[in-house]
Order: structure tokens, then C-alpha cells, then sequence
């Protein structure tokens, strides 16, 4: 059995880690380099940074902040916001990322995730879905979260695996931030058509929710948080005795 991962998420606006609500609500948290220190140091897995903005506005990720993060962490590090093109893979790339997450930009140019595929490995190029439930259906929103596509979620994220996507982060809207716990409703039905890892993002609360997702959507392969490893509620060495002690596998 695959050993299920940990994952921290530093959302970066301005250069600074900032944390919201179902995306709105945006408060400041921390430097982005210093958490990313922190969590190379206390068994994270791997570190994900999004630059949540660069889409929106319509630039490029800020890759000097991210050339200092990536100086400073010895984890797999996977970085997204603004990737519109492979030119934005290699320039994400060489500045320190392992993996490059493409979101709004596949949606505008489905082609990028098999270009970039196939010049940089599959395991490079990661799919990251923003998803919420609109008449009962999981629907792909961009920008942000700002945006509905109106794209069937099962349906983007198989396309892309078919396209060369080596990992999918899936990140409910609806439980963003709520820290009810994971939404495993929307996880397994999206897993179901997936033979790619699949990092469960949105939603956890506490220790408790971390097994609920691995015991209820065991075809999860990682979960991801943000707030709670940030503000010290939950320690990631802690979490994963715990998990350990549940039977999950887990790298100590």
C-alpha cells in the first residue's frame, strides 16, 4: 500500500500566505518562506504554493518569491497561478518547482496539460480543480473560485488524465476553510473515474477529518490543508502517529 501523504498549502498574494472562508474573506497569515521552512522541517510530505491571484489578474506567478521558497525546502514542491502556457511550466520549473499546477489555464487551453506532458513527464503536470455543487451538480470554477464554467467535474478531471495529467488536486469551494471536514461525497464520485493520485483539498478541521478521508475516500492518495497547520492547530507529526495508529499508512 502507497503511504498516504500530507500536504500544506501556502495560498500567496502579494508575497504573503493569506487564508479566507469558501474563497472570500482574505486574511494575512504569514511569510511564505518561513512557513515553507517550518513545514520542510516537520514532516510535511510535500508543500503546494499557489499564487491565487496571478490568473485573475491576468499575470504571471511572482517566481522571485517562489525561487526563495524553493531555496528553502527539500520536499517536492508543486507551484500553480497564471500557467498559461509550457513557457510558464519551464519557467516555473527552473525556479525550484518539482511539479506545475494548471487550472484556469487548461480550462481556457485544454491542449497545455499533453503539451506539457509530453515535454516534461507526466509527474510533472498536476491538474488543480476548484469545484462546487450548482444544482446538485460538481462544477469547475476558475479565476479564483470567481468563475463557473459550467464543466462537469468527473468529466474535466478524466479528460485530463487521458490528456497526461500525473496528479489531480481537488479542492471543494463548498468546504474551503469551513473545517467541517473533507468533502468525501464529491471525492469519491470524481476518484471513481481516476487512476491518477487524487490530493484532497478543503474542508479539514482537525485529526478526526483526516481519517474520516482516508477510512471514507480511501482511493485519496494525500490530503491537503492550510489554516490549521498555519495557526498550530493541528501538528503534521502528531497527525500522522495518529493516522499511523488508525491502520492509514503513513511515512513517520
Amino acid at each position: 500500500m502507497l503511504a498516504k501523504r500530507i500536504i500544506p498549502c501556502l495560498d500567496v498574494r502579494d508575497g504573503r500566505v493569506v487564508k479566507g472562508t469558501n474563497f472570500v474573506g482574505i486574511k494575512d497569515v504569514d511569510s511564505p518562506v518561513q512557513l515553507a521552512k517550518f513545514y520542510n522541517d516537520s514532516g510535511a510530505d510535500e508543500l503546494v504554493f499557489y499564487d491565487i491571484t496571478a490568473s485573475a489578474e491576468g499575470r504571471k506567478l511572482f517566481d522571485g518569491v517562489l525561487r526563495e521558497v524553493a531555496s528553502n525546502v527539500f520536499i517536492p514542491l508543486t507551484v500553480g497561478g497564471g500557467i498559461n502556457g509550457v513557457e510558464d511550466f519551464d519557467r516555473v520549473l527552473k525556479s525550484g518547482a518539482d511539479k506545475v499546477s494548471v487550472n484556469s489555464g487548461a480550462v481556457k487551453n485544454p491542449k497545455i496539460i499533453g503539451q506539457a506532458a509530453k515535454k516534461y513527464g507526466n509527474q510533472c503536470v498536476v491538474l488543480s480543480m476548484d469545484v462546487k455543487r450548482v444544482d446538485g451538480k460538481f462544477q469547475v470554477f476558475v479565476n479564483g473560485g470567481r468563475v463557473n464554467t459550467g464543466i462537469d467535474a468527473a468529466e474535466w478531471a478524466h479528460f485530463a488524465q487521458e490528456e497526461g495529467a500525473g496528479e489531480l488536486v481537488l479542492n471543494s469551494i463548498d468546504t474551503d476553510g469551513v473545517k467541517n471536514g473533507f468533502d468525501i461525497e464529491m471525492l469519491n464520485k470524481i476518484c471513481d473515474r481516476l487512476s491518477i493520485p487524487v490530493i484532497a483539498s478543503g474542508g479539514a478541521g482537525n485529526i478526526e477529518h483526516f481519517k474520516q478521508l482516508f477510512r471514507q475516500a480511501p482511493k485519496a492518495d494525500a490530503g491537503l490543508a492550510a489554516s490549521i497547520f498555519h495557526f498550530k492547530q493541528v501538528d503534521i507529526k502528531e497527525l500522522k502517529r495518529q493516522l499511523k495508529a488508525d491502520g492509514v499508512s503513513v511515512r513517520i
